[in-house]
C-alpha cells in the first residue's frame, strides 16, 4: 500500500499552496485512493476519498475543501451533489462525461487507469468533470492523452515501469508532461512527490 506525501504548487508560479498526505492501493473492486490536505500555515485544508472500479470508471468519490463538499460517481456519465459550508443548498450536477478531475494527483492516476493506452495507440480524448479549489466549482473539460513513452528502471526492489504521458488541454491547446509509475504520479505541473513510504501498486 503505497503512502507518501505530494507538494502541491501552482504551476505558473510555484507558489506551495498544499501538501497532500495520502495512502491507495488496489483492492477487490478496483483501485482506492485517500488522502489529507494542509495548508502552507499546517492548518487542514480539505479531503480526497476516490474509489475505481476494476475499469478504473469512479465508483465514490468525496471532496472536502474550504468547508465545501463534493459527493459523485458515474451515473449517467458522472452525477455529483455539491454542498456548500453552512450546508443548508445543495445543488445537483450531471454530466455526459467519462469521469472526474482535480487538483489531486488522484485523478491524474484514475484518468490513466481509465484510458488504460499503450506506446503505439493514437492520443484519446476524454471529457472530464473537474471541481476547482478553492469552493470545488465543476467545469467540464476535454483533454487528449498519449502514451508517449514506458520505460523500467531498475530499483532496489525490481524494475519499475514509468510511464510518460503527454496530456493536451484542448480548449486552450495548452501540453504538459505527466510521468506514473503504478499508482503513484512522480511528476506532473505542479505536483512533487516528496516522500514515498513503500513501492507503488502494480496493476494487472
Amino acid at each position: 500500500m503505497p503512502r507518501g506525501r505530494y507538494s502541491l504548487h501552482d504551476p505558473h508560479d510555484h507558489t506551495l499552496l498544499a501538501e497532500e498526505h495520502f495512502h491507495c492501493a488496489p483492492g477487490p473492486s478496483g483501485w482506492r485512493y485517500v488522502s489529507q490536505l494542509t495548508a502552507p500555515s499546517g492548518d487542514h485544508s480539505g479531503s480526497v476519498d476516490l474509489a475505481l472500479d476494476e475499469l478504473g470508471r469512479p465508483l465514490r468519490l468525496e471532496l472536502h475543501a474550504a468547508s465545501w463538499q463534493v459527493r459523485g460517481a458515474a451515473l449517467d456519465g458522472v452525477t455529483w451533489v455539491r454542498t456548500d459550508p453552512t450546508g443548508t443548498h445543495a445543488t445537483e450536477g450531471n454530466v455526459r462525461a467519462h469521469a472526474f478531475t482535480g487538483t489531486s494527483p488522484a485523478f491524474l492516476i484514475a484518468t490513466a487507469r481509465l484510458l488504460r493506452l499503450t506506446p503505439s495507440e493514437p492520443a484519446t480524448r476524454v471529457r472530464l468533470v473537474a471541481f476547482t479549489d478553492p469552493v470545488l466549482a465543476p467545469r467540464t473539460v476535454d483533454q487528449s492523452w498519449a502514451l508517449i513513452a514506458r520505460e523500467a528502471h531498475a530499483t532496489d526492489n525490481g524494475p519499475l515501469t514509468v510511464d510518460e504521458y503527454q496530456v493536451t488541454a484542448l480548449d486552450t491547446g495548452e501540453q504538459h508532461t505527466v510521468h506514473i509509475a503504478g499508482d503513484v504520479v512522480l511528476a506532473a505541473p505542479g505536483v512533487e512527490l516528496e516522500h514515498l513510504e513503500s513501492p507503488p501498486s502494480t496493476f494487472d
